[in-house]
């Protein structure tokens, strides 16, 4: 069935080795085979689908620009559609945060975005190091890769991975005391570098949530030591944590901010870098790419924070958090006291790692067989993520809550 798959693309393909079916047809938080066979997402496409599949809002705001002759794509130029999400996200988004950005519209992918971040960090600081975390995920290009822990990433580059110095993340040791330290001692070994670059929930990373009281500390050293905060939202943000950024809880504001995945609305490539007005330094195509003018992505980005914003998906995400915690807590810890948690809004993570990390992996393959697609996170993927689309119904967010219960229930009873 898979044979033109399997002679014809690169081995380099992971997800269809997790989920052997060919889907053809999707909706909200469901996927649908060839087969007509219905599979619960709590993947939403690694966060890109916080909207859910064709949502009909955003869908029929795309399929009214498509029936026309409109520009589909057009570099950085001036177009009606750039124009109406520009207008849209300000009004909307930024300014009722009191947030004072310039948006860069880059390539297609988060971690070109991530690339833009760090030349213009770099560029206003005229330094060249950065500072990240243990645990982070940035992306696969080279600058981004250098900021990405896990070994498996790395190992593909070929190349060295430079230029960056590595801290421990929040709840790992003493995290801003070791900051501190490779900051202020004169001794350290450690150039000030020209950013600190941080998620402020590590989702590729295990569901690691930073307090508010860390992400306070790092906005305070950023300023006092004169280097820039950068804020990776690209799988956190729009809506994910409850707040449209997930750096909102904690009342701070980062110099850059890296958008991407669910921005455009309905799945299409887009990111964006939100820059500090007195940053916007590059010179004009600095830093560019063919398709940074994807007008459907501009459409289905007015669409999803107009949905956003009328159906208040910040509270939905709110409420629809408390369902998930409480079923973990009182459904799935219970199975086996070594079981943790850790997450918020509709980003969670039950870890296998006290009893055998592997079991994780294992339950992602147990709900597959039982028509559910999740994927594992953190450290020896020891971490079940939850991740469903934002806009799944409660009925369907329960259904797929049992089914990881039957899911769990069913390794442990194996592997005891």
């Amino acid at each position: 069935m898979f044979e033109v798959f399997e002679n014809t693309e690169s081995k380099v393909r992971s997800y269809c080795r997790k989920y052997p079916v060919e889907f053809n047809k999707a909706k909200n938080a469901e996927l649908f085979s060839v087969d007509g066979e219905r599979y619960i997402d709590f993947l939403a496409v690694a966060g890109s689908m916080n909207y859910g599949h064709n949502n009909p809002e955003i869908k029929a705001k795309i399929m009214e620009y498509l029936s026309e002759d409109n520009v589909i794509n057009a570099l950085d130029m001036y177009t009606a559609a750039k124009e109406e999400f520009l207008v849209t996200f300000n009004e909307k988004i930024l300014k009722p945060r009191q947030l004072d950005y310039k948006v860069m519209c880059c390539g297609p992918t988060g971690t070109n975005a991530v690339e833009a971040a760090l030349k213009l960090a770099r560029k206003n600081t005229q330094r060249s190091g950065v500072i990240a975390f243990s645990g982070a995920f940035h992306g696969m290009t080279l600058g981004s890769l250098a900021m990405t822990t896990d070994r498996t990433s790395r190992g593909g580059a070929g190349v060295p991975l430079a230029n960056v110095t590595f801290a421990p993340y929040d709840g790992t040791l003493d995290s801003i005391a070791y900051l501190k330290w490779i900051l202020e001692d004169d001794h350290s070994g450690v150039e000030k570098p020209a950013a600190i670059f941080l998620e402020t929930i590590q989702a590729e990373g295990g569901i690691n949530v930073a307090s508010i009281e860390w992400l306070k500390e790092i906005r305070k050293i950023c300023t006092e030591q004169d280097i820039l905060m950068v804020c990776d939202e690209i799988q956190v943000g729009n809506g994910r944590t409850g707040h449209f950024f997930s750096f909102e809880r904690a009342g701070i504001q980062p110099d850059m901010v890296v958008v991407s995945k669910s921005i455009s609305g309905f799945g299409m490539p887009m990111a964006l870098l939100l820059i500090r007005p007195d940053l916007d330094i590059f010179r004009p195509a600095e830093h560019n790419g063919t398709f940074r003018g994807n007008q459907l992505s501009f459409v289905g980005g007015t669409a999803g924070i107009n949905y956003f914003v009328e159906h208040q998906v910040d509270t939905m995400v709110q409420e629809k958090a408390k369902i998930v915690e409480q079923f973990i807590k009182e459904e799935i810890l219970p199975l086996d006291s070594r079981l943790s948690y850790r997450g918020m809004g509709l980003l969670w993570g039950i870890d296998f790692g006290k009893i055998n990390p592997e079991l994780a992996l294992d339950a992602v393959h147990e709900c597959f067989d039982r028509h559910m697609i999740i994927e594992v996170a953190g450290r020896k993927d020891c971490v079940l993520k939850l991740m469903p689309p934002l806009t799944i119904s409660e009925d369907t967010l329960k259904e797929g809550l049992a089914i990881i219960k039957e899911a769990v229930t069913a390794i442990l009873k194996k592997n005891n």
